[in-house]
């Protein structure tokens, strides 16, 4: 069986794009990032919710929720850049789930090869710095070797809770997503539990009002 690799998966055009003699790296690259605009989340495409957010819309509210951060202590600047490219692999990786057949250490391997393809590829042949950049702040997130990752890591939690409770709400109570709160389990800075515990009384007195 061949091994999924990044270039396989860059469409035709960006390639051509790359091909050129003096190629425009910038371009090539934000048309890399068009295809996270146009991807849904899979979670919720899997619960029957077809007009849902894409990728890049998880994103970038989770960029602007990073600067909301009170703590004195978090670099919300690094924040909102961890949070801009923590899932910029699944550009061309795709929006991989725990349900999806791809284990989680296949899930990395790919997702660490398109990092790295992305920065050497297309990023570095402009601006070397940026490269470097991207690459520390997406590794920072996968490790959470920071306390500005181990922030938006939570907040990447939250985030997708607060998109569950607005889905829920659109539905009316209809639609069964009690499975997507379980996340609440894994935020562990307290500013963002705290966001998240009161979210979650908002919920359940939503649902207790529906249940009448």
């Amino acid at each position: 069986m061949s091994i999924w690799k990044p270039e396989d998966h860059v469409p035709q055009e960006i390639k051509d794009l790359l091909a050129e003699e003096q190629p425009n790296y910038v371009m090539a690259f934000l048309n890399v990032v068009q295809l996270l605009k146009i991807q849904k989340r899979t979670g919720w495409l899997d619960f029957g919710i077809n007009e849902c957010e894409s990728i890049s819309d998880h994103m970038y509210r989770m960029g602007i929720t990073s600067m909301m951060i009170k703590d004195p202590k978090v670099n919300k600047d690094a924040c909102v850049r961890i949070a801009l490219v923590h899932d910029l692999a699944e550009s061309l990786v795709g929006d991989i789930t725990p349900n999806d057949p791809v284990g989680k250490d296949e899930k990395h391997r790919r997702e660490l090869d398109t990092i790295n393809y992305l920065c050497d590829t297309f990023i570095a042949k402009y601006n070397e710095e940026a490269a470097r950049q991207v690459l520390d702040d997406w590794l920072a997130y996968e490790n959470v070797s920071t306390l500005e990752a181990r922030y938006v890591k939570d907040i990447d939690k939250f985030e997708m809770l607060v998109q569950c409770f607005e889905y829920e709400k659109k539905y009316n109570a209809a639609k069964n997503l009690d499975q997507f709160w379980s996340a609440m389990s894994s935020i562990k800075t307290d500013e963002v539990k705290s966001w998240a515990d009161d979210l979650f009384k908002r919920r359940t007195a939503f649902f207790k009002e529906h249940a009448k």
